[in-house]
């Protein structure tokens, strides 16, 4: 007896499934999910999700999947510190440090040649200290499936963006003292660090696809470049206080 074909992959439903364990606070195992065969699948199924929640927020990250495909997810909710910054807390959640850029210029796809770092510099009209949370409705993240985190917006559960530093951080955050308290207990005091040691690196990557949409990369987009941290749990909800460089603060609440 013949075997029957495998069903075809359906993004809108996987991007309902993960829709429905994020509004439940729940997760669920990889094995139990249909897998997404390619970038392709991943990102429609990661649209169809951003539909579903609703994503307006023209703000992004940014990172490299473990074969070096630079991707991007929309950062939601995303606040402003000086609106009242308050993020859910959910079981599981994680915080990360990080410095945002916003474009000031569009950098449209090149089909021909590449974009160099100065020219992504040139591009960037404010540098901004941020926080990103995570929670992903993946028991393991994206640790067996790195498609499958990719459709669940890379474990992205909101943002808030800071206050603005000196457009030289770009070049000079990985080494800067880094301070982060929760309800005034220290759970970071020591040098940032940038996984690739440059924050521009996975942005850079993205701006130099050109299979990216036309539409990405354009003049007012916010783009957080990366943890300066690492992905620190939060066992308990409260007050967050980022302080880099001793001077630029912010602060948050997750709740």
């Amino acid at each position: 007896m013949a075997g029957s074909a495998a069903a075809p992959f359906d993004p809108r439903a996987l991007a309902a499934r993960l829709h429905s364990l994020h509004r439940a606070g729940k997760q669920a195992p990889t094995a139990s999910f249909s897998l997404p065969g390619d970038l392709h699948h991943a990102m429609d199924a990661q649209n169809f999700l951003a539909a579903d929640e609703g994503i307006a927020s023209n703000a992004w990250k940014v990172t490299v999947s473990p074969d070096g495909q630079a991707v991007t997810a929309p950062l939601h909710p995303y606040v402003q510190a000086d609106s009242g910054a308050q993020i859910p807390w959910h079981k599981g959640i994680k915080f990360e440090a990080e410095i945002a850029v916003r474009l000031g210029k569009d950098l449209p796809v090149r089909h021909n040649g590449s974009y160099t770092r100065a020219e992504l510099v040139d591009a960037i009209a404010t540098v901004h200290l941020g926080a990103e949370l995570l929670v992903s409705a993946i028991e393991e993240s994206g640790k067996d499936s790195f498609l499958l985190f990719l459709a669940d917006r890379l474990g992205n559960n909101g943002y808030v963006l800071g206050p603005t530093v000196a457009k030289s951080a770009i070049d000079t955050a990985s080494g800067t003292p880094l301070k982060v308290t929760l309800n005034g207990q220290s759970i970071y005091d020591a040098p940032a660090q940038h996984p690739k040691g440059d924050v521009l690196t996975w942005l850079l990557a993205y701006a130099n696809d050109g299979l990216r949409p036309e539409s990405s990369l354009k003049a007012g987009a916010l783009v957080t470049t990366g943890t300066l941290c690492g992905a620190i749990e939060l066992e308990a909800p409260g007050t967050i206080e980022i302080v880099l460089d001793g001077e630029t603060r912010l602060h948050l609440t997750v709740a």
